[in-house]
């Protein structure tokens, strides 16, 4: 191989450098109609003018206006699950054990994301989004309950269920307070809010029935 072919980059990874670079413009471009528009009013061609990109390409890789947007809350999602996860680990590692307090670290990393995407957050909200979407944030929910309830090590009955339920939407209803926070000062007062009543909640327990 020559020095010239050496420093020549692979045709397969030029490409993807090209399909990643162009998801990238369109998911950004995507936020800024969505948040701005609304899901409704938004049209392709307000995302491909702002992503200085085309309808064909559009297509080509998300494969219309709702699996744009859908992607786009798909990533909202991960980012929360990744700040979270983060925040468990490393409370871990600095020594806690108590579920109660990783839940707590995770909740708290969670909220701050809601301030930091408060535009995303506020969209995936309002209820306006393709069919079939709040269907996909109901299952999700779900899938947020089941691991607190492992987090939290509780038992697989239906009271502890709820209870695991009854934490996860408390986050999830201060999320949405926070992202309608006016100022950061105003959604860090929510945020240690909501993990008081979380850390009320859980002081509790989950309910015992004495039949």
């Amino acid at each position: 191989m020559t020095e010239a072919q050496a420093r020549k980059p692979a045709v397969g990874s030029w490409q993807w450098g090209r399909t990643a670079q162009t998801q990238r413009a369109l998911l950004d471009a995507a936020r800024e109609v969505f948040t701005r528009q609304g899901f409704a009013d938004a049209s392709i061609a307000d995302v491909v003018e702002r992503a200085q990109s085309s309808v064909g390409s559009l297509y080509h890789h998300f494969g219309g206006k709702s699996e744009l947007f859908i992607a786009l809350w798909q990533e909202h999602q991960a980012a929360y699950e990744e700040a979270a996860s983060a925040a468990v680990a490393a409370a871990k590692r600095a020594g806690v054990s108590d579920p109660a307090e990783l839940f707590a670290a995770g909740a708290r990393a969670y909220l701050d994301g809601a301030w930091q995407r408060r535009d995303l957050a506020m969209l995936f909200s309002a209820g306006d989004g393709p069919p079939g979407f709040e269907l996909m944030k109901r299952h999700r929910g779900h899938g947020w309950i089941r691991q607190n309830d492992a987090l939290l090590r509780l038992a697989d009955t239906s009271l502890d269920r709820l209870y695991a339920a009854v934490l996860t939407s408390v986050i999830g209803e201060g999320a949405r307070e926070v992202a309608a926070a006016r100022t950061r000062a105003q959604a860090d007062e929510i945020i240690d809010a909501v993990i008081e009543y979380a850390r009320r909640l859980m002081a509790e327990g989950p309910a015992r029935t004495h039949r």
